[in-house]
């Protein structure tokens, strides 16, 4: 079992039971999938770096991603229905544990002037997003090998019910968070 997973049976569970005043554990939030999406525009007209964002993913999350393809043609993009547009992946379990453990004690620190993520990028229901400009500050990336540097788009699913429970979760949890 994981560190992450660990330390939230042992410690925030009874943190935030006792915060929020649950009568029940299972009314306690946890995380319950992590979704990673890249985007990519560029890959109507560049199937090798599909190709290769597939690769870089499967290697930073440590599962296989699925290939996103366009719901409906639009003109002005030059896209197709059925085109290929992006590569995301779900983690859960044992992966989402391990990822959101390494992303916010390894990878965080490595971005460029961080400062932190913003607390403003919860949805109303407990969810939260973040937006890593390049992929590059993950640890399984060389950055020797790397032709096209892409972002991506990282969300957090909770079963909290309002933001504030999602918060303080993801705070005690470890989540670098403004002032």
């Amino acid at each position: 079992m994981s560190v992450l997973a660990n330390e939230y049976k042992e410690e925030i569970l009874p943190q935030l039971m006792e915060k929020f005043s649950y009568d029940n554990v299972m009314q306690v939030p946890k995380i319950e999938k992590l979704i990673i999406n890249v985007g990519l525009g560029d890959a109507k007209d560049d199937t090798k770096l599909l190709d290769t964002v597939v690769e870089e993913i499967a290697r930073i999350t440590g599962q296989s991603p699925t290939i996103t393809r366009a719901k409906k043609s639009i003109a002005n993009f030059k896209i197709r229905e059925g085109m290929p547009v992006g590569v995301k992946v779900s983690l859960r379990g044992e992966l989402m544990y391990e990822f959101l453990y390494k992303l916010i004690n390894i990878t965080m620190p490595r971005i460029r002037d961080f400062r932190g993520v913003s607390p403003k990028s919860f949805d109303g229901r407990g969810n939260y997003s973040l937006g890593i400009s390049e992929h590059t500050v993950f640890p399984e990336i060389n950055i020797d090998n790397v032709d096209n540097v892409h972002g991506l788009e990282i969300t957090i699913v909770t079963s909290a019910e309002t933001d504030e429970e999602a918060f303080e979760l993801l705070s005690i949890m470890g989540m670098p968070f403004k002032k």
